[in-house]
């Protein structure tokens, strides 16, 4: 089992749930990057619990680095971030919860695994990902590029949708809802699916939602065919952040209703520059970005601890039993993700940004 990623960058995740702490290391960054400790604070705050639209459930997460940083910007060796853990109160029982990977990572690490509060599988080691992402995320602006995300959807209230091809449009809705604790783009929106959120949570249930990101500035040639397409890793990536389970670029699954009239993004001469007149595409080509900004929006499920009765069965007899979860409840969690999915985007366009000329980064540390 392996928890490292990255080809120029070299990202690994340590620790468990309700272990000593909880980290990440990344190698290969250049030195010279400032790291913004303040930006880093706020970063891992949006995945916090906010009011009743999330678990009860409140760690203080105060982020130590112990290598890779001097006088406030990165030196050239690893980057290291820990985060202490709380110590846990009481035993945990073995149970195999519907939907959770305790069946799973019990099976593949044949019971050796730590299974308390979902161990190294557990949604906390995120607060680690928001962390470097607040890094890289600020890295990649001072290159013009910039990576924001708002909840597009929750039952069957969508929000307005991102801009296709409009780069100051799309910034400016993106600045609106950066410091937003629930962002969307459209308020009342917000409120319905808010109103979906705190039903299931009346009732011990949870729901599931959608967020649209946008990466604009992102210069031509990012990315490679086949195995290390933009949508590739940026997908890998994605399938990493607990709950997580669609991803779709441009128009998606949507591209199933058209014909290929309709679904080409035709190339136009603007002011000198190439561009497209839609960007069904989400801007990428051949898994290369083309110039326009990449949209792509990921589905995530419910969260699977509910407090209604289900069926499992006994880890040690494998008998079918009745199982009823008393832990807090998260009756959505897709809002708080959005800063995960924002840092996941940065990791994987540093990544790819650093197989270009390396010039792209001179003079912007």
């Amino acid at each position: 089992m392996t928890s490292t990623f990255g080809r120029n960058i070299r990202i690994t995740v340590f620790g468990e749930a309700q272990g000593e702490c909880i980290g990440i290391t990344c190698d290969g960054l250049p030195a010279g990057m400032p790291v913004d400790m303040q930006a880093m604070k706020a970063a891992i705050a949006k995945r916090k619990a906010y009011g009743d639209d999330s678990t009860e459930t409140k760690p203080e997460d105060i982020p130590h680095i112990i290598s890779g940083m001097t006088g406030g910007a990165t030196n050239g060796a690893p980057l290291t971030i820990i985060f202490e853990n709380k110590k846990p109160s009481g035993e945990s029982p073995l149970i195999f919860r519907p939907s959770h990977a305790d069946y799973t990572a019990y099976t593949k690490l044949g019971g050796y695994n730590d299974h308390r509060a979902g161990g190294h599988f557990s949604g906390r080691l995120t607060a680690v990902i928001a962390a470097l992402g607040s890094v890289l995320r600020e890295a990649l602006k001072a290159t013009g590029v910039h990576i924001g995300t708002h909840v597009s959807q929750c039952g069957d209230v969508r929000d307005d949708d991102m801009p296709e091809t409009d780069v100051l449009d799309i910034m400016e809705k993106l600045t609106a809802v950066e410091n937003k604790a629930f962002a969307v783009f459209d308020d009342e929106k917000g409120e319905e699916m808010r109103e979906l959120i705190d039903a299931a949570a009346e009732e011990g249930d949870t729901v599931g939602g959608v967020l649209e990101t946008a990466v604009i500035g992102l210069p031509v040639g990012v990315g490679s065919p086949f195995f290390d397409s933009l949508e590739g890793v940026l997908a890998h990536l994605m399938f990493a952040v607990p709950g997580v389970k669609g991803v779709e670029f441009g128009m998606g699954f949507g591209f199933g209703y058209l014909n290929g009239s309709e679904a080409n993004d035709q190339w136009v001469n603007e002011d000198g520059a190439v561009r497209t007149k839609s960007n069904m595409s989400g801007g990428i080509n051949g898994g290369i970005s083309n110039g326009m900004p990449v949209i792509f929006r990921t589905a995530f499920r419910p969260a699977p601890t509910v407090h209604t009765k289900q069926q499992t069965v006994d880890p040690v007899t494998h008998e079918e039993k009745e199982l009823e979860l008393k832990a807090h409840l998260d009756p959505a969690i897709f809002h708080r993700a959005r800063i995960i999915v924002d840092s996941m985007t940065a990791i994987a366009v540093f990544d790819l940004m650093l197989d270009m000329k390396r010039d792209i980064w001179k003079g912007a540390f």
